[in-house]
């Protein structure tokens, strides 16, 4: 029995329209969320006088045996649930007797399903934050770990200025503080209960949705009840969110992928977290970051994907809203298991920091460094700039090792030569924000700071919510 059978007479609808449109398969997930909303609805009404404290009790009881069946497992769906909310009344229903019948006075399962999306919005976003503090603190404590260590800069994939390695860990932190940022952000507009916006229309029972906002742990109630019923604002923006997340867990990705290639061999892969060859005994495998780096794609999907379906909805509810669940479910399981195995996988790798002093040491690394000596001497950079690129191309030209030419050359000479120094470059980045030693030392003390502001606006404890 559908919740709206009473329009449609004893007729049957067809096989094929149930199974084209039936939500149970995937929103079943909102059971929990489902029942929270349906308990302040029961309380709701009770404050109203719309139900007796017999009534409420009864629903209330009910619903909490609804939720242990869940919990347990026993809880049995039926062929004709055509969703959660179907499922859980229906359920009550058995339970309670009659007075199950009163459990959806006041509301529709437009804005029961809005508030629903909300509440899961709400707490999933809170556990990809924990994630991705989880995967900050492992990037923190391995800056820490790796001192003095550094590594070849890079800019279009090319050798450019070396960097300490903290410096290099800590700028994939910083992009994804900027992603707690956004869910914070997120989080916060989607704090409106969109309970008692009925339909469209709200109701004519004296229903009061600040009360049962309030209840519910909503910031606020909604403004208007036609927006309240059809936003899926705060959807699209999650899978933004997530999108972007995936995004620079995709990039974090693609350097595992290099690292630990045995061209760059700056990283070597825990067991536990790599995969060999069915053919090739010798292989090693980076699954782990191709995976995310892969999902990137599909997180970007989701969201295109919704965007193109709201784009073109008339006020207020349309079916078309079903489609918002299985991308958003999907993007929060995928970003939250890339953060976890990613977390693990950075735990648990051996840096070279051997392999990557070598390849950071090249002379031609240290060439703006020949370029800003100059201009403390008091030459235009410009004029520097022209000056050792023709220095370094000669070398390069006359196979002349470039501190002979740097010795030789009368604008240089001996004092220049010290900046190509093995180690030294990295020495020299001394501005704020840069990567040498002193700026890298303010910089893991300030993200270590970040760190434990973000655990505290999301309610996580600190350190103990960072753990992969």
């Amino acid at each position: 029995m559908t919740l709206w059978q009473g329009r449609f007479g004893n007729s049957n609808q067809s096989a094929e329209l149930f199974a084209f449109t039936e939500s149970l398969s995937f929103d079943k997930r909102l059971a929990p969320d489902d029942i929270a909303c349906s308990r302040a609805h029961v309380r709701g009404l009770g404050r109203a006088g719309l139900l007796s404290q017999d009534e409420v009790g009864a629903l209330l009881a009910a619903l909490s045996q609804v939720e242990q069946e869940l919990a347990e497992g026993s809880f049995t769906f039926q062929p004709g649930d055509e969703d959660v909310h179907t499922a859980v009344e229906r359920r009550v229903t058995e339970i309670a007797g009659e007075v199950g019948g009163r459990l959806h006075t006041g509301r529709s399962r437009n804005d029961q399903v809005a508030t629903d999306i909300r509440l899961f919005t709400k707490r999933a976003l809170g556990e990809v934050a924990r994630g991705i503090i989880g995967l900050q603190q492992v990037l923190l404590d391995r800056a820490e770990e790796a001192g003095d260590a550094y590594l070849p800069g890079y800019t279009h994939m090319q050798r450019a200025q070396p960097v300490l390695l903290a410096h290099h860990l800590l700028a994939h932190g910083w992009a994804l503080a900027r992603d707690i940022d956004r869910l914070a952000a997120t989080r916060r507009r989607l704090d409106v209960s969109p309970l008692g916006a009925g339909a469209l229309a709200g109701s004519s029972l004296p229903l009061d949705p600040d009360w049962v906002a309030r209840e519910l742990g909503f910031a606020g109630r909604f403004d208007n009840s036609l927006d309240a019923v059809s936003d899926r604002d705060f959807v699209a923006e999650a899978l933004f969110d997530l999108a972007l997340l995936g995004t620079h867990l995709s990039r974090l990705g693609e350097e595992i992928v290099l690292w630990s290639t045995e061209e760059f061999g700056f990283l070597h892969l825990d067991d536990a977290y790599a995969t060999g060859s069915s053919m090739l005994p010798q292989k090693k495998n980076a699954d782990i970051a191709e995976l995310a780096r892969g999902k990137a794609g599909r997180l970007i999907g989701h969201l295109t994907g919704l965007l193109t379906t709201l784009k073109g909805l008339p006020l207020a509810y349309n079916r078309d809203l079903q489609e918002d669940k299985e991308p958003l479910f999907d993007a929060m399981d995928q970003v939250q298991r890339s953060l976890d195995a990613l977390s693990g996988l950075m735990a648990t790798a051996t840096f070279d920091t051997e392999a990557m002093a070598s390849a950071a040491d090249a002379h031609t690394s240290a060439a703006t460094d020949l370029a800003e000596w100059l201009v403390r001497k008091g030459m235009p950079f410009r004029q520097a700039h022209g000056l050792v690129g023709a220095v370094v191309r000669d070398s390069l030209q006359r196979r002349v090792p470039l501190p002979e030419l740097v010795a030789a050359h009368p604008s240089l000479g001996a004092e220049a030569v010290h900046l190509l120094e093995a180690g030294v470059s990295v020495t020299r980045r001394t501005t704020p924000g840069g990567a040498g030693p002193g700026p890298v030392t303010e910089q893991l003390r300030s993200f270590a700071a970040v760190l434990r502001s973000d655990a505290e606006r999301f309610g996580l404890e600190y350190p103990a919510a960072a753990a992969g």
